[in-house]
């Protein structure tokens, strides 16, 4: 390799496992093309490393696009060195590592790129829910290499100077980069959905680590757990003041505080993420009506809805949970759907795929109910009345049709405040409170905020050995 394929893309990888793991594996590996006087132009590895190393001494496979080759554009043997990779990880069941530097299809090889661009996306489709696939952008990814990391679990992208789209901001009609950045992976990350995380080369390549360190290696990994050193029954004070935040929640509940959030900027009324719990890694889906900021002052209020973008996150997140065995907690908080135009569009088809989503997963679920669950909205939020395996309610938990009053003014219309009020409240305790839904079986238990972590364990480690059948069917179609 090259002195500056050493300072670019080895570099990354050495940066990324752990120190002298990493093993290289076609790495004479040239361009066969001849055309266009290709023969006289070094094509060191086809612009892309590839091999593979340990992270905390789990496996993975890495490959990592030098741009000082060609600009790292993809033709046929920089395909065929990633295809290779990614048989091999399919193999040994590890997750594949892609770190993204390219100008995109190799146009002296036109045809071949083409076709390579093919051989890449059927490897990754084939992996799809069978090993974990992470891409951290650091340059440009551009045109059809954007399918890349769309085809991938997680995303990562540097902040500043990565570029990831199909169209670039100035081929778009009425757009230009300075109007509009769409390539940038704020856009990227808070618009589109498809980035992850976004941080330097340094924070990318640390959150690449603690993330392979939370998922398991395969499919069929059932080692995916650490020896847990937290108090299982340690109460969690004052846990019902960051009911609005789920963030903050689950960072209080989890072993040793620890929370990784996926898609943190993208649709905030929806939060998801891993934690460990008894050392298990599980995954969470929680509505969220506020955003904290660092001094625990509310910096964002969002309400208690459920949008189409945040039901189209959750769903996504719980098939790949039940994709790799991943057991899924939701902390439910809740009175509706979102209420605008734009929201509209999408959310009837949004809240079917969460609602399959949750229907349709056969690992361990739980859902706690941390304030008002109401209407469809909750019903989609992993209820019991669609599959969850536990139920938990806090202790003024609501739950049922919709809040008290307005049913009351509803169904006594024309009535006087003083018979709206009486009528409310005993609405409140008759159908909307946790004790009535217990009574009727909807819910397991009631429980105290601060008690929600050792419940939420115990629940989970009575879960361990289920086993849950579906009827024969190739898939289903929502």
């Amino acid at each position: 390799m090259s002195n500056t394929a050493q300072n670019l893309a080895s570099t990354r990888i050495a940066s990324l496992l752990d120190e002298n793991s990493f093993v290289e594996i076609g790495g004479y590996v040239t361009a066969r093309n001849t055309d266009f006087n290709m023969q006289q132009t070094e094509t060191p590895g086809d612009g892309v490393v590839t091999g593979y190393g340990v992270i905390d001494g789990h496996l993975v496979y890495v490959y990592s696009q030098d741009a000082s080759v060609l600009g790292g554009t993809i033709g046929e043997m920089h395909a065929k060195k990633i295809a290779g990779l990614y048989d091999m990880a399919m193999k040994m069941g590890a997750p594949v590592i892609g770190l993204l530097d390219c100008a995109g299809l190799r146009l002296q090889e036109a045809t071949d790129a083409l076709n390579a661009f093919g051989e890449i996306y059927l490897k990754q489709t084939m992996a799809s829910g069978v090993i974990p696939q992470i891409t951290a952008i650091f340059g440009r990814c551009g045109g059809g290499l954007a399918l890349v990391p769309a085809l991938t679990d997680f995303t990562f992208m540097e902040g500043k100077k990565a570029e990831l789209f199909v169209n670039s901001p100035n081929a778009l009609d009425g757009n230009n980069k300075d109007k509009c950045d769409t390539a940038s992976a704020k856009f990227q990350s808070e618009e589109a959905g498809l980035v992850d995380f976004i941080g330097t080369q340094d924070e990318i390549l640390a959150g690449i680590r603690e993330l392979v360190a939370m998922l398991p290696a395969n499919n069929e990994d059932d080692m995916s757990y650490e020896e847990c050193s937290d108090d299982l029954n340690r109460a969690c004070k004052d846990l019902e003041n960051a009911a609005g935040d789920p963030a903050v929640l689950l960072s209080n509940i989890a072993d040793d505080n620890n929370f990784v959030e996926v898609k943190a900027a993208y649709a905030k009324d929806m939060v998801t993420g891993f934690v460990r719990l008894n050392g298990t890694t599980v995954g969470v889906v929680a509505n969220r009506s506020e955003v904290y900021g660092e001094d625990g002052e509310v910096t964002e209020t969002l309400g208690t809805v459920l949008s189409g973008k945040g039901a189209q996150k959750a769903a996504d997140f719980v098939n790949f949970c039940d994709a790799f065995e991943i057991p899924v907690l939701s902390l439910t908080n809740v009175t509706g759907f979102k209420a605008c135009k734009c929201s509209e569009r999408m959310i009837a088809k949004a809240a079917a795929k969460l609602t399959y989503a949750f229907a349709n997963a056969t690992v361990p679920k739980v859902n706690v109910i941390t304030g008002k669950a109401f209407g469809s909205a909750y019903v989609a939020m992993n209820s019991k009345a669609i599959g969850a395996d536990m139920t938990f309610a806090w202790e003024n938990a609501q739950i049922g049709m919709m809040d008290a009053q307005l049913a009351a003014k509803i169904m006594y219309a024309g009535q006087d405040v003083k018979v709206i009020n009486e009528k409310a409240a005993e609405y409140a305790a008759l159908q909307s409170s946790a004790a009535a839904a217990a009574k009727r079986g909807y819910v397991d238990n009631i429980i105290a905020a601060e008690d929600t972590r050792k419940y939420v364990i115990g629940a989970f480690e009575m879960l361990f050995t289920k086993r849950d059948d579906r009827p024969a069917k190739k898939h289903g179609t929502v």
